[in-house]
């Protein structure tokens, strides 16, 4: 769901909240632009839906109007039969006089009060016929107006008028596509894909790949396991139904895997090792060790598992999370190269390693959760780009009590997740500033 933004100053840049919806990449998002002026028309279109609501309430008013006119109609024929009885009786009374007794006074008294209800009646249809005459009279003008408009803005006007729109429309996809990183302002769910496995392990999808490469990579288990099941997109995932498996040279380390540009990328089991492993090939591309980064349950998340080091990525390219002596056990971030595994930049931090629930990367800032129990939330966030940290407060429903994965797809915009044997996705919200051309 995406957030409400107030009304913004016209000078100020495009904003927009933004939400991943599933796997397939689809996003919602609601963009707050600047005042634009980009329709020339708006007090023609606003002159249009008040016409518009105004035939809507006479439309209302006439129907109200019909229903009232067929039940009075039914009463006014029941009426008519009551006088045409009351006319036999006058007829009776004036041939004999005589006949005339209280009995039947009573009975003619009785008919003339029945037939009072039909005087307001008739007044009703009176200011009816003049409400009648005047709808129509509003309708006629009401017309001419319209017609006055539709000449006025032509054939032409109205292409021009699709033309702003679809302009806009370009306008639109052009932000969509600078809109490439913004601040974690919420996360909900989780929408549980599947149950499967052990109660730890990993599955994944390229954040690289194209639109219509949906596979998805299933690693069962944290520890003495180096076989990676494929599956050709979500369906076939939650089918069951394989398309691959790969036959690791390696066995891996935690869970922390991650694929990227059509490569694995994983800890080496019982080393600081990080293997690159292309699925094209089926061969290893590279394989580097992470130096001084502690590994086999060293400096491990809050749960164990030998997830010592962490390997991810974002919407900037692909990073390691893991501990050093150096840094007394605290968390330090890397920036690999995808290619040749060499170390890009690296940023200390002041957050414990072992006091680390999970972590994940959107946009150059690290998140880290403070536990990987019920309770747990996004407690602390690094920015890789000004090298500062601040503290937040950012829950999400840890639904299977025991979270052993949980990773970001900058594809997909949304957090996947490993939550006790049941896999598990996160919609995300960030917010972004988009600057314009009159902000610079």
């Amino acid at each position: 769901m995406c957030l409400s933004v107030q009304t913004i100053r016209p000078k100020e840049g495009w904003q927009v909240y933004s939400s991943a919806q599933d796997a397939d990449g689809r996003c919602i998002c609601t963009v707050v632009a600047p005042e634009q002026n980009l329709c020339s028309r708006d007090a023609k279109g606003r002159q249009l839906r008040q016409l518009l609501e105004k035939v809507q309430n006479m439309s209302q008013s006439i129907e109200v109007l019909n229903l009232r006119t067929q039940r009075d109609f039914q009463y006014i024929m029941r009426m008519e039969s009551q006088i045409k009885g009351l006319r036999s009786k006058f007829r009776q009374i004036e041939a004999d006089r005589k006949t005339l007794v209280n009995k039947n006074f009573q009975e003619l008294k009785g008919k003339m009060e029945s037939l009072q209800p039909l005087i307001p009646v008739l007044e009703q249809y009176k200011t009816d016929a003049k409400l009648i005459s005047q709808f129509k009279e509003e309708i006629r003008n009401l017309s001419g107006v319209l017609m006055g408009i539709q000449e006025e803005m032509g054939a032409y006007d109205y292409e021009e008028l699709q033309q702003r729109v679809l302009n806009l429309e370009n306008r639109l996809r052009n932000c969509m596509s600078k809109l490439t990183c913004g601040k974690l302002m919420k996360i909900t769910g989780p929408l549980t894909v599947k149950t499967s496995g052990t109660r730890f392990g990993a599955w994944m999808t390229d954040p690289q790949a194209s639109p219509k490469n949906n596979r998805v990579w299933y690693m069962d288990s944290y520890t003495n396991n180096k076989i990676v099941k494929e599956f050709k997109s979500i369906t076939d995932f939650v089918a069951g139904v394989e398309s691959r498996t790969y036959n690791l040279p390696f066995k891996w380390a935690g869970t922390n895997h991650v694929v990227y540009n059509g490569s694995l990328y994983y800890n080496k089991m019982q080393s600081n090792i990080i293997v690159r492993y292309s699925f094209e090939t089926g061969r290893v591309v590279t394989q580097r060790a992470l130096e001084s980064a502690g590994f086999h349950n060293v400096y491990p998340y809050t749960w164990g598992g030998f997830s010592d080091i962490d390997l991810m990525a974002d919407e900037l390219g692909l990073w390691a999370v893991y501990a050093t002596n150096q840094n007394a056990g605290n968390i330090v971030i890397s920036q690999l190269n995808p290619d040749t595994l060499q170390i890009i930049n690296t940023w200390n931090t002041e957050y414990s390693k072992r006091n680390a629930g999970e972590s994940f990367m959107i946009c150059g800032t690290l998140y880290i959760t403070n536990s990987h129990l019920t309770g747990a939330k996004v407690y602390y966030a690094y920015s890789t780009k000004t090298s500062t940290y601040e503290y937040t407060d950012i829950p999400f429903h840890n639904q299977y009590f025991h979270m052993s994965m949980l990773d970001y797809n900058a594809r997909d915009r949304a957090l996947y997740g490993w939550n006790n044997g049941h896999q598990i996705l996160f919609n995300v919200t960030l917010f972004h500033i988009i600057k314009t051309e009159d902000d610079s």
